[in-house]
């Protein structure tokens, strides 16, 4: 049935409230549009925010209705379901249109969810939530048609203090919490195929931009990312402006982006697989004109990557390199030993004595900094207490810019200069 002015069977014409209803709806939002928020009180704007949250459970609520009810529209279209015309017609993606398409039937179905959304209190988003975990428990053999409607009554009451995403978490263990005694085995088994079907679709890929930038792409388990995550947070934390970015904020995005770079390449080479019985290494190749120049270039790896003499300088404080050196018709002078990190034990020790990033003006913690080498290793430097500091990540890469020049300090901290 259409919902124009057609009078329906039952003598009544539904097109004219419809009508008056929306023109309503139209110029209460116009009203609103015209006015300025920036004038507003902070309590009309939460208000406002609140209601809006409510109306537009209610405006869902409507649209489902009509949807689960527009097998009309399909017929008319020749569409298996209404997904055709909202495609065609309000160019609606196919995932979305397909996608509230099955809202719709999964919420006709189910009384409680269809009430919450129209009055408000359960979002789009927690009904789609709530209809997937009532299908899952109705497809489940061990429960019955009273679990089912208990279920639906407790997930419908936790929508009103909870997210989407604490929602769906509750409603996988919902039956668990109905009754233990029966459902905590079947819980430990989903939780099992749950981990399962995560290894399966666990990938990583990479993208070289060509700019000096690889984009990276993965998925991986809860658990994992969830661990990768903290690690990250922990690893961002905000560091004292140095002196000439002082009063300029990182976006955290960019910390994250560093951090994660930053357990790339401090992570123990130990751990990994060796090959040939050797240990995986990075060689760096270069010239010796290359290596005793500042603005020099050096080839990462075997594949000819680049990056500079003084970025090839930083890595060497921090990972297992070996330096292949070479003369003026590409002859290998010399294929120096592994670099090694600073030991744990000296690592520690340095802790104790510098106790913290020893560039002026920089108060990052012991934690945060790694060891470098005031006599860089490819010109002889040792490894030891005597020729390291401590500097948090960002100055340890600037000691390695060829813009930056620095100096010693007679109490050991380290002064940084632009270079003109």
């Amino acid at each position: 049935m259409s919902l124009g002015h057609e009078i329906n069977p039952w003598g009544t014409n539904p097109g004219d409230v419809i009508d008056a209803a929306l023109s309503a709806i139209e110029t209460s939002l116009e009203d609103l549009l015209s006015t300025d928020p920036v004038y507003w009180r902070t309590e009309q704007k939460k208000d406002l925010l609140e209601r809006l949250e409510r109306l537009q459970a209610q405006q869902a609520a409507v649209k489902l209705r009509v949807l689960a009810s527009a097998a009309d529209i399909a017929e008319e279209t020749g569409a298996k379901d209404a997904s055709g015309w909202l495609r065609t017609e309000l160019l609606v993606d196919k995932a979305v249109a397909r996608s509230q398409i099955k809202l719709a039937a999964g919420i006709a179905k189910y009384d409680l969810v269809a009430a919450g959304l129209a009055e408000g209190v359960v979002s789009q988003d927690k009904a789609r939530v709530i209809t997937q975990a009532l299908d899952a428990i109705g497809a489940d053999p061990a429960a019955s048609a009273e679990d089912l409607i208990l279920a639906e009554k407790l997930l419908v009451d936790y929508a009103g203090r909870l997210t989407a995403n604490q929602l769906k978490i509750v409603g996988n263990r919902i039956l668990a919490e109905i009754d233990p005694d029966r459902f905590e085995a079947a819980e430990a088994k989903a939780l099992q195929r749950e981990e399962e079907h995560a290894q399966r679709r666990t990938f990583f890929s990479s993208r070289d931009n060509g700019d000096g930038t690889i984009d990276l792409h993965a998925r991986v388990s809860r658990a994992v990312g969830v661990r990768l995550r903290t690690i990250v947070d922990s690893l961002a934390q905000p560091r004292k402006l140095s002196a000439e970015n002082r009063g300029v904020k990182a976006p955290y995005d960019r910390l994250l982006g560093q951090a994660f770079a930053r357990v790339v390449e401090t992570y123990d080479v130990e751990n990994l697989p060796r090959h040939g019985g050797h240990g995986t290494t990075v060689f760096i190749t270069m010239t010796v004109d290359q290596l005793r120049a500042d603005l020099g270039t050096a080839a990462l790896g075997f594949d000819g990557d680049q990056i500079t003499a003084a970025e090839a300088r930083r890595i060497a404080c921090n990972a297992d390199l070996v330096p292949a050196v070479l003369g003026t018709d590409s002859e290998i002078l010399d294929l120096g030993r592994t670099a090694r990190l600073a030991h744990p034990i000296q690592h520690r020790a340095l802790r104790l004595r510098d106790q913290g990033c020893q560039a002026e003006d920089c108060d990052a913690p012991a934690a945060w900094t790694e060891a470098h080498h005031l006599q860089p290793w490819s010109e002889g430097g040792q490894t030891n207490l005597a020729n390291m500091v401590l500097l948090c990540s960002s100055d340890h890469r600037r000691i390695h810019d060829p813009n930056y020049g620095h100096e010693r300090l007679p109490d050991g901290r380290i002064r940084f200069s632009r270079r003109t």
